[in-house]
């Protein structure tokens, strides 16, 4: 078992952790101490970016609408077997950049299911415009990480040749493992 979790798993993991905790600190920053809680709510911070509070009820840019509760827990459930399903790849994952990418995936998922969960919506906050032009939805902490993650696999994926993702000897020749 204890191959299983390697130093780069349990940093991943830890990372994982940290996001998720990050996402529902700065979540409870905004709706309770600034007091942005309720749909409308802004405050207005740089010519380019607002804390307006937002209630995703949805996935992905509003798709799947949880409008009773059988959808709301259907969108818990789906969202939880893809974090497991993203856990296991950490967990099957050697390289510290891909452990790294589906660790941010991986915990902006737990904060994202953490409040659907608590809620029945995922709070969204950050507003990134210019002028009128939004060229993001409103969007959180963990939905951040969780694109910077994919982004970060998918880059892997795209720009590393399978060589470089095996370990190399001193001789420049891979190793076996």
């Amino acid at each position: 078992m204890s191959g299983l979790f390697t130093r780069n798993r349990v940093i991943g993991l830890v990372f994982a952790a940290f996001i998720a905790i990050v996402d529902q600190a700065i979540k409870a920053y905004v709706t309770v101490t600034l007091g942005i809680n309720q749909i409308g709510d802004k405050m207005d911070l740089l010519p380019f970016f607002d804390l307006t509070y937002t209630e995703n009820r949805g996935i992905s840019l509003g798709m799947l609408q949880a409008t009773n509760m059988e959808m709301r827990w259907l969108l818990v459930l789906m969202t939880a077997v893809i974090a497991l399903v993203v856990f296991v790849w950490m967990l099957r994952e050697k390289l510290m950049g891909d452990i790294l990418g589906l660790a941010m995936i991986l915990g902006g998922a737990i904060g994202n299911i953490y409040d659907r969960y608590t809620y029945g919506y995922v709070i969204d906050f950050a507003d990134f415009h210019i002028g009128d032009f939004r060229p993001f939805l409103i969007f959180n902490v963990a939905d951040a990480a969780i694109t910077i993650g994919v982004v970060i696999i998918l880059a892997r994926s795209l720009f590393l040749s399978e060589k470089d993702d095996n370990e190399m000897d001193a001789s420049g020749v891979p190793s076996e493992n």
